[in-house]
């Protein structure tokens, strides 16, 4: 078989890569893209984002339902019926992927199912059902994507020990549930299972859950998180599991003390890990660093002038608009436009309940690298729309630099504080200063105002709360 020839070869069908892949495409681009899994999406729309939020849109329905009594609107004790949750789940996984793959047959885009392997640095072997195929292209773009770190220790081969993947399954619903790790994952899946009914326990290394978030915002999270969770434990750490029976055995530390327990499962949830190996990049100029991720540029270019690396596997944050972006920053510079990868503000959320998200400076950043500036702050419990549906647990803040007036950062938790974001990466990317904002009208009433109020009482104005006005 003749080899395949090809403008641009895009390895990995996720977020990034058929981002990517589509965009040189739009531009004129013959491009192949390749993928190992028979659905196109890669871990985000089918191990990740999207069944991550479906489950918690359908398990928070339970919450809703029972938060309702004290309104007058009581319902009955709800059922789950976990066999129908996973069907439905998966049927929007699959019309999603299906979805990609008819977006890409519209643009021509070559879709190859299998695994590749680069023989050199303009040449791959893709392996797939059929057999072998070979690729000659002029440039690749790897998009390949993290997978779940499950450390040596925990990996007993036993399936009640899961990652985020296996958790996603929902295959029963464990009475007592260990979550290793307090990030957004093990709080995003322990949501999940303790609205289903679980008795979830956060074990935590640092001293607080969700550490790249200032810990003030953190807090309404982590004040829901104590009444639907049964414990969260900071400083801890696990030593050991082991299988006893149908439990497993947890030996940990915390509080200064050594304690045995059972659980009846656990999710490990304590990073991602660069999904590089058995790629064949030893057989091009590419570079790994300590950690296995691909090194790349600002223009997402590698130490191989043929190949470029986006999203997880190039490392830095692991977010599904982040690669998103790259893709299209790499694609440019292949175009030979001048794109780069620098001061792009990437915002960050977290879809516990209630939601954290924030773009731009934290103020514990701002600390760490000695940027003067200034913080305000709107409480949820101001705004008349949150006491509506009773979600005054949220708070709106801004970190402003004193001189220019310009808004360094937000930070936004409470409800719908992934969609409330985007207004603010809007408005850092726009340079706004808080007057900007503050002179914005924004529709009454709404969540949207907190951002217009947040901005307005870093003068000493806002209409809903007293704040202190500026020299």
């Amino acid at each position: 078989m003749d080899p395949i020839k090809t403008d641009m070869v895009v390895i990995g069908a996720g977020p990034g890569g058929y981002a990517a892949a589509f965009y040189a495409a739009d531009l004129g681009k013959k491009v192949l893209l390749i993928e190992r899994d028979k659905r196109l999406g890669g871990v985000c729309l089918n191990r990740g984002c999207i069944p991550s939020k479906a489950l918690l849109y359908a398990t928070h329905q339970i919450t809703s339902a029972r938060e309702s009594e004290h309104r007058g609107i009581t319902f009955a004790a709800p059922t789950v019926d976990l066999a129908k949750l996973r069907v439905w789940k998966e049927s929007i996984l699959t019309k999603l992927g299906g979805g990609v793959a008819q977006l890409a047959k519209m643009r021509n885009v070559q879709v190859i199912q299998g695994k590749a392997y680069f023989e050199g640095s303009q040449t791959l072997r893709v392996e797939s059902e059929q057999g072998q195929q070979f690729v000659n292209f002029d440039t690749a773009i790897v998009a390949v994507g993290s997978l779940p770190a499950l450390p040596k220790a925990f990996d007993l081969g036993n399936p009640r020990i899961m990652t985020s993947t296996e958790a996603l399954e929902i295959e029963d619903i464990p009475e007592n549930l260990l979550v290793v790790g307090g990030g957004y994952i093990g709080m995003e899946m322990g949501t999940v299972y303790a609205a289903l009914g679980s008795k979830v326990t956060v074990v935590e290394a640092l001293d607080n859950i969700l550490a790249g978030a200032d810990p003030d915002l953190a807090r309404p999270v982590v004040a829901a998180a104590k009444k639907a969770f049964k414990e969260i434990r900071l400083k801890a750490r696990v030593n050991k599991m082991s299988t006893v029976g149908k439990q497993i055995k947890v030996e940990m530390e915390f509080d200064g003390k050594k304690v045995e327990e059972l659980y009846d499962r656990v999710l490990v949830s304590v990073g991602r890990a660069a999904n590089s190996a058995d790629l064949g990049l030893e057989n091009t100029k590419v570079q790994l660093d300590e950690k296995g991720f691909i090194k790349v540029n600002l223009k997402q270019q590698t130490d191989d002038p043929h190949i470029y690396a986006i999203g997880d596997i190039a490392g830095g944050i692991l977010l599904a608009h982040k690669a998103h972006k790259e893709g299209r920053i790499a694609v440019e510079v292949i175009n030979g436009e001048n794109s780069i990868n620098q001061d792009i503000v990437m915002p960050a959320v977290v879809f516990t309940d209630p939601e954290l998200a924030w773009c731009g400076l934290t103020e514990a950043e701002a600390k760490e690298r000695g940027i003067k500036y200034e913080v305000s702050k709107f409480p949820w419990a101001a705004s008349g729309r949150a006491m509506s549906f009773d979600r005054t647990d949220g708070v709106t803040k801004m970190i402003i630099d004193p001189e220019t007036e310009r808004v360094l950062g937000v930070g936004i938790c409470g409800a719908g504080a992934g969609e409330l974001i985007a207004e603010a990466v809007l408005a850092l990317e726009m340079g706004a200063t808080a007057e900007d904002i503050a002179l914005t009208v924004h529709p009454h009433p709404t969540l949207s105002e907190t951002l217009m109020e947040c901005a307005e009482a870093f003068y000493g104005h806002a209409t809903h709360t007293i704040s202190k006005k500026r020299a």
